[in-house]
């Protein structure tokens, strides 16, 4: 009967973990995100917001799948990512304290059943953030319910299963129970679970350290599964990064079963009576320690794994689309970012063909039009496919913002693409050579912006361009039709003048609308 318990126990303390997790991520999913983004920086600082985030959330996967799409959406290098992914699994030690410290020390198991009901009450009484808060109080205590009943059930399976039952204490046997480990975290999509499970066998004495050791090492290869799923289908950067994951966890994992003889060594010089006593205390001590050896390892090798890893996975896809990773679909903050840095290298790149197109051949570059157009639809039918069925008014404005801004640069794309010989046209009107120099100056200027992703500055260099050729174009128009009127230019020249300035006021104009709408979000 304890075993049926054991078991329900477990169940309890997934659906916790499950509960407490979601709903914290339904809390700081875009907290979590702009934490990311704004601390991680070098591998090092992505380490700390890996560790910091994971700790918060109780899931690394949840971490690592963040990192994926940040990468996936261009929003974070791919060195910077494997901090992240490195820092997550210092972090995922956290919940074996929690289960160590506040499970079996404090037993507060049964003391945590009310907040079950409180928990609950929230989710029915209340609304938004608080029905989230309610959802994670209650997941929280189901976690340590479930403790509590494993607790009680392994009274029973330690008269049935000892450590006899496992394979041997041997190189073969401990890989074999790696293998057992790495099983379990697949299965149950959890390593925290398998944690706790193997902490809990432990105190009751149904497996022994060494055992209990490799259990846990395979427990943290196995939570790589989630990670390389997310990256099934994605871009080349969030595949990177997923398969990072599952490398370094390997090689830590690797590692770490040949550290199980010697820190047990190490424990019995120190005081044999502490594994003894407290083996459960020992075998997270273990856990963290090394984990943190292997990021430290990893950090100091980061630009090499990195080169590495980017020869394993070689990138194919357009510079202009590579953001465009259709596993952030159901994701409306991270697919609008995505959406707008291909926006973004689209228009620079179409800002560099008209800059080349005015004569300036050393900043501007003619770009491919029948590729980018491609891209272009592309681009347009992956923010059509965007879920914004269940988003927030900020994600729906994003949307919005982006719509217009694709609006603009396809008709920036058709005025570049289809009236090339305006622009020979334009160059030869007395009097726009001066304004054909301000139009590359700036659209240089605007570019550097994009490219620094400083929409706002984009913004007010492009309106003030727009409006200096809008105020220009009248007296550009007066000027060709005072030159038609005196037979200085034929009526046919005349009028491709004006249709040569006309489309240096359209240009201009859709610029600033486009740097407005991707400033405005």
């Amino acid at each position: 009967m304890n075993v049926i318990q054991a078991l329900g126990g477990l169940g309890l303390f997934l659906l916790g973990m499950i509960i407490m997790t979601d709903s914290l991520r339904n809390l700081a999913g875009d907290a979590m995100r702009k934490l990311l983004l704004r601390f991680t920086h070098t591998p090092l600082s992505g380490a700390v917001t890996g560790t910091v985030t994971t700790a918060i959330l109780q899931s690394s996967s949840a971490t690592t799948v963040a990192a994926v799409g940040l990468v996936g959406a261009g929003l974070l290098g791919f060195a910077e990512a494997l901090g992240i992914i490195f820092g997550a699994n210092i972090g995922t030690t956290f919940t074996g304290w929690f289960v160590v410290l506040l499970g079996f020390k404090l037993q507060i198991g049964s003391v945590l059943m009310p907040l079950i009901l409180v928990g609950a009450l929230l989710r029915l009484f209340a609304k938004d953030r608080w029905a989230s808060i309610g959802m994670a109080i209650a997941g929280f205590g189901l976690i340590f319910v479930g403790i509590y009943l494993i607790q009680q059930g392994m009274v029973d399976i330690q008269k049935l299963v000892t450590p006899e039952n496992f394979p041997s204490d041997t190189l073969v046997g401990r890989i074999q129970l790696l293998l057992l480990g790495i099983l379990f975290s697949a299965v149950t999509q959890s390593s925290s679970a398998g944690v706790a499970v193997t902490l809990t066998a432990l105190y009751a004495g149904a497996i022994n350290f060494p055992q209990a050791a490799a259990l846990v090492i395979g427990m943290d290869v196995g939570t790589t599964v989630t990670a390389a799923i997310a990256t099934i289908g994605g871009t080349v950067g969030s595949r990177r990064t997923g398969i990072s994951h599952v490398i370094y966890n390997c090689f830590t994992g690797l590692g770490a079963l040949f550290l199980i003889t010697p820190y047990v060594l190490l424990w019995e010089w120190l005081g044999p009576d502490v594994l003894k006593n407290n083996a459960e205390i020992v075998l997270i001590t273990f856990h963290t320690s090394f984990n943190t050896l292997g990021v430290m390892i990893a950090l100091l090798l980061t630009p090499q794994f990195a080169r590495m890893v980017e020869r394993l996975i070689p990138e194919t896809e357009p510079a202009y689309s590579r953001s465009l990773d259709n596993a952030l679909l159901h994701d409306p903050a991270l697919a609008l970012t995505a959406a707008q840095s291909t926006l973004n290298n689209e228009g620079v790149a179409l800002l560099r063909h008209i800059v080349f197109l005015l004569s300036d051949t050393v900043k501007g570059r003619e770009s491919n039009l029948l590729e980018l157009k491609y891209e272009l639809i592309k681009t347009q039918y992956y923010i059509d496919h965007i879920d914004m069925s269940d988003s927030k008014d900020e994600h729906r404005n994003h949307f919005i913002n982006l719509f217009h801004a694709m609006d603009h640069i396809q008709r920036l794309h058709d005025r570049c693409y289809e009236e090339v010989d305006r622009v020979d046209n334009l160059k030869n009107i007395e009097g726009t050579q001066p304004d054909c120099k301000k139009v590359m100056t700036v659209f240089v200027e605007v570019i550097e912006d994009l490219e620094e992703n400083d929409w706002l500055a984009a913004a007010e260099r492009s309106n003030e361009l727009a409006a200096h050729i809008t105020n220009r174009v009248e007296q550009l128009r007066h000027n060709i039709m005072e030159h038609v009127a005196d037979n200085r230019i034929s009526v046919e020249t005349g009028t491709a003048s004006l249709d040569a300035v006309r489309w240096l006021d359209r240009i201009t104009g859709h610029v600033a609308r486009l740097s407005h709408y991707l400033a405005n979000y």
